[in-house]
């Protein structure tokens, strides 16, 4: 009669033989996709990599009936965020360049502030455009719900009901 670790164990090794199989199967072919995309191989062999661990982390990859769609789809997500982080870090930058040097942060202080635009980034990826930008408005630029009203051309309590749905998802996060 087989113990439960050793059941367990041979699960294990299943799984460690399947991954093993999708990567050395898959990888040269993504990676190739990536760098035809990204026209950067080591943004490439990354984007890759942090791919398969995200395969890796899937409760069951046995399931897997189409891995390259797979593979694609988990891809184009990172590549979309990775744009998106850019884009941000990119705007933020350029908000700083209009500022007085004697206010300027410190670069760590630089970083803190991007990776905190990233996550309520991420925070606020479920909301609608107008949501997002009513929240951002409020919280950032510290407008109005009347100046936003304007802003977006919706009334003032509609900002309020988008301002509680960023608070919502804000505050979900968190617990």
């Amino acid at each position: 009669m087989a113990t439960h670790s050793s059941v367990a164990h041979a699960n294990l090794t299943v799984r460690q033989t399947l991954l093993h199989q999708l990567f050395g199967d898959h990888h040269g072919w993504l990676f190739e996709r990536l760098r035809a995309r990204l026209g950067c191989p080591s943004d490439a062999a990354d984007m890759a990599s942090e791919t398969f661990v995200q395969v890796v982390a899937l409760d069951d990859p046995h399931s897997i009936r189409e891995p390259r769609a797979l593979l694609t789809t988990i891809a184009k997500r990172l590549m979309y965020a990775s744009w998106r982080r850019r884009d941000l870090e990119r705007a933020y930058l350029d908000a700083l360049a209009n500022e007085p040097e004697q206010f300027a942060p410190s670069a760590e202080q630089q970083v803190m502030a991007v990776e905190a635009l990233i996550e309520i980034d991420r925070l606020l990826d479920g909301l609608s455009s107008r949501a997002r930008a009513a929240f951002l408005y409020s919280q950032l630029d510290g407008m109005t719900y009347a100046d936003i009203a304007r802003e977006l051309g919706v009334s003032a309590p509609r900002v309020h009901q988008y301002v509680v749905q960023g608070l919502r998802a804000c505050f979900e996060a968190r617990t």
